[in-house]
């Protein structure tokens, strides 16, 4: 008996059109040559943990609806006195995708989330840090279908950091342009 192995419709995506279309803007003479998305990061920082720790935990959990991963807690460094902050106490809670999660994640933000931001216009194509990986920062944790709006009693953003293998801003811009993001100058083409 055969079993059908699944793949993420980005990762076909990737391997059919995203490959071919950089091979051709870039000239790379190997396939191996082309950028690919490494890890998709999500970082959310939580204003009042210090004073409320059930905040960290409803915080994970969201996270881990959104991504189908598990989440873990993100600890201060130093102590800060102004902030009532020691050396260590939960601040906020990140997740790490790689593979087939992070490809679904990265479908699901494109198709279904972002479309969902109140007058959304594309995103902007500025937030390269100059070794081709792009942060993207989300207002609202209710764009995405998984949160129950009525059980939120928060409305917090988070921090998605795209890290690809580009070594320049412009290959990781037109990697992540041919996987879908909506960039605010990028054209739509017609097939």
């Amino acid at each position: 008996m055969s079993t059908i192995k699944y793949s993420p419709r980005l990762a076909d995506k990737y391997k059919k059109e995203v490959v071919p279309a950089l091979m051709k803007k870039f000239s790379y003479k190997t396939v191996m040559q082309a950028p690919k998305l490494e890890k998709i990061c999500i970082n959310r920082g939580v204003n009042g943990a210090v004073n409320d720790k059930k905040l960290i935990d409803v915080t994970i959990g969201e996270l881990e609806q959104i991504t189908g991963q598990k989440a873990v807690p993100t600890t201060s460094k130093k102590d800060i006195s102004n902030f009532k902050l020691r050396k260590g106490m939960p601040i906020g809670a990140r997740v790490t995708l790689r593979g087939e999660k992070m490809y679904e994640f990265l479908d699901r933000l494109v198709s279904v989330a972002l479309p969902r931001v109140r007058d959304f216009k594309g995103i902007s194509d500025k937030a390269f840090d100059g070794r081709g990986n792009y942060t993207l920062g989300v207002t609202e944790q209710i764009i995405f279908p998984e949160i129950d709006i009525d059980k939120v009693n928060k409305i917090t953003g988070m921090d998605i950091t795209f890290v690809t293998t580009a070594g320049t801003n412009e290959e990781a811009y037109e990697l992540l342009k041919e996987l879908g993001m909506p960039f605010k100058g990028a054209k739509k083409e017609s097939n």
